[in-house]
């Protein structure tokens, strides 16, 4: 069985994601989306909170399935008997990261590989931090995310 595990911090999680997603449990008989927590990160939502918006944007694919973990990805890889990360690129500057990244990985387990995605025309430009700004902008974010993320923000808004 090809397993692969999908990282990030998906605060929020977006179309982009989802679209990578998608492509990927095509590919892989089964496929974990991640959420690689980071304590010294400031977060717009909670753990509980982004998990519960993956859960709700990823119910309608068979082979897909939701977790988290604190430590390093490459690790939980390992531990679930996964052999692929996946990730997605956007722009050159995504590549120079993940490159970084898949190096990391490769020092700390070399039989698991990184495949990367490229995003698709329409929904390069979206990033979970660019989807946070224009929302505390005002702006329409709906064709952007998927409902559970509109509904978190309606939460968290009216909680304000």
């Amino acid at each position: 069985m090809k397993k692969a595990i999908y990282p990030g911090s998906f605060d929020p999680i977006t179309n982009g994601h989802l679209d990578i997603l998608r492509r990927a449990s095509k590919v892989f008989d089964h496929v974990t989306m991640l959420l690689a927590v980071n304590p010294n990160k400031k977060s717009e939502f909670t753990v509980e909170e982004r998990l519960t918006m993956m859960k709700e944007a990823t119910k309608d694919i068979e082979n897909v399935d939701v977790d988290f973990t604190s430590g390093l990805t490459v690790e939980y890889a390992r531990k679930v008997g996964a052999n692929h990360i996946i990730r997605g690129l956007r722009a050159v500057t995504d590549f120079e990261y993940e490159f970084q990244f898949a190096a990391a990985n490769s020092f700390v387990d070399s039989n698991i590989d990184m495949v990367f995605f490229m995003a698709g025309s329409k929904t390069s430009f979206i990033s979970s931090s660019t989807i946070n700004e224009l929302h505390k902008n005002g702006a329409d974010i709906t064709p952007l995310v998927p409902s559970s993320v509109i509904e978190a923000y309606r939460k968290k808004d009216q909680s304000k």
